[in-house]
């Protein structure tokens, strides 16, 4: 059974950083899924930054923007794995759904979740999760973003439920909330 970590925060709170630092320290080798989709430039240019920061330190990257609980079956007994992030990958659920005329409800995002607590179930090892914490801004003006607000806040409860650790990543600095 995995030991399984969540780190949450806002955006540039730090916790990507701070999750592959602990994924430094836990175990190698590691591997990294990666949940961004490159659609423009910078984000190409985004990617390709946290990509050079991952050089040379023994990461093997699995590039998945749909089916997480595949890609971590992908990976050896005992090795580390960082999903970075949760929040894209609910995104590109949400665009997935759209594209096939279907809605994706808090139900869908409860029962996704499942599955990846089984799959961390069977897997021995760390797994990371990373998402960001959006519910802390105001209501969002229109029903797409409350959605992706509300999804967002059941998936980190659910992960959190099952988690060992649970870390909230604040100005660069790491503050224990489970675990």
């Amino acid at each position: 059974m995995a030991e399984v970590y969540l780190i949450t925060g806002g955006a540039r709170s730090g916790k990507s950083a701070y999750s592959e630092r602990l994924a430094q320290e836990l175990s190698a080798p590691r591997n990294y899924i990666a949940t961004a989709p490159v659609l423009d430039a910078e984000m190409r240019d985004r990617v390709k930054h946290h990509q050079m920061l991952r050089a040379g330190a023994n990461w093997h990257t699995i590039e998945e923007q749909l089916d997480i609980a595949a890609a971590i079956q992908q990976v050896k007994s005992g090795e580390t794995i960082l999903v970075d992030c949760l929040t894209l990958w609910i995104n590109n659920l949400m665009f997935a759904a759209e594209r096939a005329s279907q809605q994706l409800e808090e139900s869908d995002i409860i029962e996704l979740c499942r599955e990846l607590q089984q799959v961390c179930g069977a897997h021995c090892g760390r797994i990371i999760f990373v998402i960001n914490e959006v519910g802390l801004g105001i209501v969002p003006d229109n029903p797409a973003s409350r959605k992706f607000r509300d999804l967002s806040g059941r998936c980190s409860q659910a992960i959190a439920g099952f988690a060992d650790h649970v870390i909230l990543v604040a100005c660069g600095l790491p503050l224990k909330l489970k675990g």
